[in-house]
């Protein structure tokens, strides 16, 4: 089918090239707001066409795959709306989806029926389009959430272009899904990115991170993604965000009163199931932890 992908980095690249490679799509079309990255797309062979808009990139496609930061969808859906054919699917890949099936559905009116929500939980350390991987789903989890009226035919024409990519698909509603990550995903980097601003924020800052080790490292390298994503991600799932923070700060006012109280029991209580836990995931048969971003 064609494909039109709206938003040409690391996630919307991979996803075209991936779905080229299975099948899925025989040429695509790309745009971005910065024209640079659906050019250098074509320069790489993963898109066909650099769009001059997104109107330009939709019109004629099979199918439009949305994988724009979830604070652009609605102005992008509104666009894709106009030009959408009767016939033509629509999905994304965000990392909120009661929001954007909310924005969905009032875009695309009729057209809401062949809209397609889904997550796949893939990244990659380097952004853009030229670090785009083909095989990065292989293996991986893609999560759709569909609607009630959301069209059947469409949704297992969605969950097979990302089987054929080797990954799999497991459907949740939207609400389940957005609790899900707002603990495993959301909260953690919201954890590392407060984690680096207060270190930073110090008189000596810069000296403690200078002797940081690998401890600190692992636990804040997602604090280095993209400002203005995780922004836009915070505030689109900000109520199930909210509760998986107030509980977190429960459990650190836990800490803070053995700590006060020089209590190592109930530290103890704390640390020994929470590294079980976490060895336990690390010791999966597939070697990946379940979750991640």
């Amino acid at each position: 089918m064609k494909l039109a992908l709206i938003g040409t980095g690391l996630l919307g690249g991979s996803t075209a090239a991936a779905w080229r490679r299975a099948g899925a799509a025989s040429a695509v079309a790309g745009y971005d707001v910065d024209p640079s990255q659906s050019r250098r797309g074509v320069e790489l062979g993963v898109l066909d066409r650099a769009a001059a808009s997104v109107a330009d990139a939709v019109r004629g496609a099979d199918c439009v795959v949305l994988a724009v930061p979830v604070g652009q969808m609605a102005p992008v859906l509104a666009e894709v709306a106009g030009v959408l054919t009767d016939s033509a699917l629509v999905t994304d890949v965000g990392s909120t989806k009661a929001d954007v099936i909310a924005a969905a559905r009032r875009a695309l009116g009729r057209g809401f029926r062949r809209f397609v929500p889904a997550h796949p939980i893939a990244g990659g350390e380097l952004p853009g389009i030229e670090h785009a991987d083909p095989q990065l789903f292989a293996g991986r989890n893609v999560i759709t959430t569909p609607a009630d009226d959301t069209d059947l035919k469409a949704l297992q024409r969605i969950e097979s272009a990302w089987t054929a990519c080797g990954a799999r698909v497991e459907r949740m509603t939207a609400n389940e899904h957005d609790r899900v990550f707002a603990a495993v995903s959301h909260l953690p980097h919201l954890l590392a990115f407060a984690l680096v601003a207060q270190v930073a924020s110090q008189p000596d800052g810069a000296r403690r991170l200078e002797l940081a080790g690998t401890g600190f490292r692992d636990f804040t390298r997602i604090a280095a993604s993209s400002p203005a994503l995780w922004r836009d991600i915070a505030l689109a799932n900000r109520a199930a965000l909210g509760t998986e923070l107030r509980t977190y700060r429960g459990w650190l006012e836990r800490l803070q009163t053995a700590l006060d109280t020089a209590d190592g029991p109930s530290l103890s209580r704390v640390f020994e199931p929470a590294s079980r836990t976490r060895r336990a995931l690390v010791l999966r048969p597939d070697g990946e932890p379940s979750g991640g971003e």
